[in-house]
């Protein structure tokens, strides 16, 4: 395929799909995948979905493995944060200033380069935390310069009608990567060892950079003042989000879900405390993996989503949604019961997701597209960091379930007050 063609090109040969009946109507949307250009995107997504998981599991294990420290495991989270996100800010502008295509291989190449010395640091037994944390800290930073460009180019490559669709199927990909990504990283340790499961994310990368290398050049459009991606650009970004209300309410609007309404800090101490009679270790993998699964139950029965057009009433709802959801947990001494409201939290975390990025990449023009997802990539990294430290020391104060409860609650009161009192993001449609 001559990557030079116009992403035009790339949409023209979808055919129109006839009208959705029956239990259709729920079913997740596929029409996306019926675009060359974002089906490459998307298929990338499923292979690094797992990869990446593999990695995220084994680089915590390996630095407990040699130091014996968990707070060790919490210093190379926050080595890996910071870089994340300074670089997807900076990563942000620079999809507004060059070929988008053209960065994707830049970057993808440079976290699998960063995947292989992960591996040949482990096969040759290196046992060092520094270059476990330098490692980590480089391959943060090319996600951060990766992610803004990659969810920035999907308004370039469906309609505008299938950017809900769109959302949902890679964020369902996602999801689905964080979980079976950790089972498969438990199952292999003990078979293949440690050092193999980097091996596999970079081969699994490399997958990703052919994807990427077919799809169609993605400069920025005709018209577009050229400019250098610096700090003024940044600021640039910043004040776009300031004079559009409805950018600005969709990430606020993220913020009060995650920061108030994340209790995963909190998920040790309740399995030990509240959950221990149904055994520790089971209720804490329940846990940790019930939001991820609801969020997939929420992808595959995401039909709805395309013909929804009150986007903004869409992301309201599923924020006061998640909101009750994570109080009824809070609420809950049954672990199925607390589990059936987790995963229900995920259903409505779903929905935010696809609504908020569809918003993002509508309201906001293409110059701009790019600058607004590395917002949003440090919106998404940031708060559940803010909500670790927020809700394990109100569960030290409280109790876990009362810091659980009043999260849930002060997310649904805090919402309501926002869209009562800014009309923009309830009266946005497409």
């Amino acid at each position: 395929m001559d990557t030079s063609e116009s992403t035009a090109e790339e949409q023209d040969p979808a055919p129109q799909a006839p009208p959705r009946r029956g239990w259709r109507r729920w079913a997740m949307d596929t029409r996306p995948l019926r675009r060359p250009a974002y089906r490459r995107l998307w298929s990338s997504t499923i292979v690094t979905a797992v990869g990446s998981q593999l990695t995220a599991v084994a680089v915590p294990k390996q630095i407990y493995d040699i130091t014996g420290s968990s707070a060790w495991v919490g210093a190379a989270s926050l080595a890996g944060l910071v870089p994340l996100i300074v670089f997807a800010l900076w990563g942000g502008a620079i999809a507004d200033s060059m070929d988008r295509r053209k960065l994707l291989l830049i970057t993808n190449s440079g976290i699998a380069v960063t995947s292989l010395l992960f591996w040949l640091q482990a096969f040759a037994g290196l046992e060092s935390v520094a270059a476990l944390m330098v490692l980590l800290a480089v391959q943060q930073a090319f996600w951060g310069l990766n992610a803004p460009a990659r969810n920035a180019s999907i308004a370039r490559l469906v309609p505008e009608d299938e950017l809900p669709a769109a959302n949902a199927l890679g964020s369902t990909v996602m999801q689905t990567g964080q979980v079976a990504g950790p089972l498969l990283a438990g199952a292999l340790i003990p078979v293949i060892g440690l050092p193999e499961l980097y091996l596999i994310d970079a081969l699994a990368l490399c997958v990703t950079v052919w994807a990427v290398y077919r799809l169609p050049s993605l400069p920025p459009l005709a018209g577009t003042a050229v400019r250098r991606a610096g700090v003024k650009e940044i600021a640039a970004g910043f004040r776009y989000i300031s004079g559009h209300t409805v950018l600005l309410l969709s990430f606020l609007a993220d913020i009060i879900a995650m920061v108030l309404g994340m209790p995963r800090a909190l998920f040790p101490q309740l399995a030990a405390q509240t959950y221990g009679p149904y055994g520790e270790g089971l209720a804490l993998g329940l846990l940790f993996a019930a939001i991820p699964i609801g969020a997939v139950l929420g992808g595959l029965f995401s039909g709805t989503f395309s013909r929804a057009r009150r986007h903004g009433w869409m992301v309201i709802g599923a924020v006061v949604a998640w909101g009750v959801a994570i109080t009824g947990f809070g609420l809950s001494r049954n672990l199925w019961v607390g589990v059936a409201f987790l995963a229900l939290a995920g259903v409505a975390d779903m929905v935010s997701m696809v609504f908020r990025g569809a918003i993002l990449l509508s309201a906001a023009t293409d110059e701009m597209r790019g600058r607004m997802q590395g917002v949003f990539t440090v919106v998404v990294a940031g708060g559940p960091r803010l909500a670790d430290v927020l809700h394990g020391t109100a569960g030290s104060a409280f109790g876990p379930r009362t810091a659980v409860a009043g999260g849930g609650l002060l997310v649904v009161a805090l919402m309501l007050l926002l869209a009562a009192a800014v009309p923009a993001l309830r009266r946005y449609r497409v």
